[in-house]
């Protein structure tokens, strides 16, 4: 069974691919192999990066609909309240209009003389009319502002509804437009990595931005937003004996941090491993990276802790994407540890 470890803000592959790389290349290596800009690799790079801004934007606007949300819903109340105003305001009316036909108030002047018994009992007749019939005049004036009160709060209403279906769609549309984008940008560097893996000949180092937050004091994990899959020591068809290291489920070009300060040792480009780096560290062990699609550093360079040396694939001697990580104590496969205990030893969690 598969572990899952997931980055916190991540609610979709966009985002994944957002937080783990915002990475552009700054150029060929020293040596002149280098790719370039024009390369799959820095494609990618460029692209991650771009998710990065729309990750960003995501969750942006993901908190603006949700105050957005929080207004309707305000708005939604007051029209609530506005009705209710309304429907009491119908109710007074109703009132004094059955009060006026009680007491005779739809009768002509003629018949109210007629009927009066007095002087004194028609002016009093008249003064209760004139009361009433201001009474009604105030309450049809609020009645007739309070449905034009809701006739306003009910387009605000609308029209924050419709503003919040736009932008969730524009997010939803740059979503889908990275996301073709990046795949197929993934497809011409796994192309590119697979060509170089088979000829045994790699293509030089794509130098990579480095991550925003710098490089790690101690020690880290080797990928970002991954899954666990095959494990040390497990057993398989496509391994010999048992399987040498543990295998991180990432998507092709998901950039491949340095676990500890190091130099590089060995650079390969063919073979079961296929695209791969070894370093050695201070403490005299050795990691692996292996099946990648590129690698953005060259044989006998130090690298800090957390640094971006490579870019995940699946060349060599592989199914699928991900990245192949060994601890060892010597530089040669068959002398491995395993590196989930062994990262847990120096505080990393997988």
């Amino acid at each position: 069974m598969r572990s899952l470890r997931r980055r916190p803000l991540l609610v979709t592959v966009l985002c994944c691919a957002a937080a783990v790389l915002a990475a552009r290349p700054t150029g060929p290596s020293g040596d002149g192999d280098g790719d370039g800009d024009g390369s799959a690799a820095a494609q990618v790079a460029r692209l991650y990066a771009d998710a990065a801004t729309a990750g960003r934007q995501y969750e942006e606007g993901r908190r603006e609909a949700e105050l957005q949300r929080a207004e309707v819903r305000r708005l939604e109340g007051l029209l609530d309240e506005r009705r209710r105003e309304i429907a009491v305001l119908h109710e007074d009316l109703g009132r004094i209009a059955r009060a006026q036909y009680r007491d005779g108030g739809g009768l002509p002047l003629a018949a109210r003389i007629v009927l009066a018994h007095s002087p004194e009992e028609l002016m009093r007749r008249q003064h209760a009319l004139a009361q009433t019939n201001t009474a009604v005049g105030h309450a049809v004036d609020r009645s007739v502002r309070a449905e034009q009160r809701l006739a306003a709060d009910e387009a605000r209403a609308a029209a924050a509804w419709r503003d919040l279906r736009e932008h969730t769609a524009e997010l939803a549309a740059l979503k889908q437009r990275i996301e073709a984008e990046l795949e197929r940008a993934r497809g011409r560097l796994q192309g590119e990595a697979d060509a170089s893996a088979a000829a045994g000949s790699c293509r030089g180092a794509v130098r990579l931005d480095q991550p925003p937050e710098g490089f790690a004091a101690g020690w880290v994990a080797p990928v970002e937003g991954y899954e666990l899959s095959a494990g040390f020591g497990s057993g398989g068809a496509r391994w010999a004996n048992r399987h040498t290291g543990q295998d991180f489920a990432v998507p092709v070009g998901t950039p491949v941090r340095a676990v500890g300060a190091g130099r590089v040792v060995r650079v390969g480009c063919g073979g079961a491993f296929g695209i791969q780096l070894v370093l050695q560290h201070p403490d005299g062990s050795y990691t692996q990276y292996a099946h990648l699609a590129s690698v953005a550093v060259d044989q006998g360079e130090r690298v800090a802790g957390g640094q971006w040396i490579g870019q995940s694939g699946t060349t060599g001697n592989s199914t699928g994407p991900h990245l192949h990580f060994e601890v060892r104590v010597t530089p040669e496969p068959g002398s491995g540890v395993d590196p989930v205990a062994w990262l847990r030893g120096r505080g990393v969690g997988v």
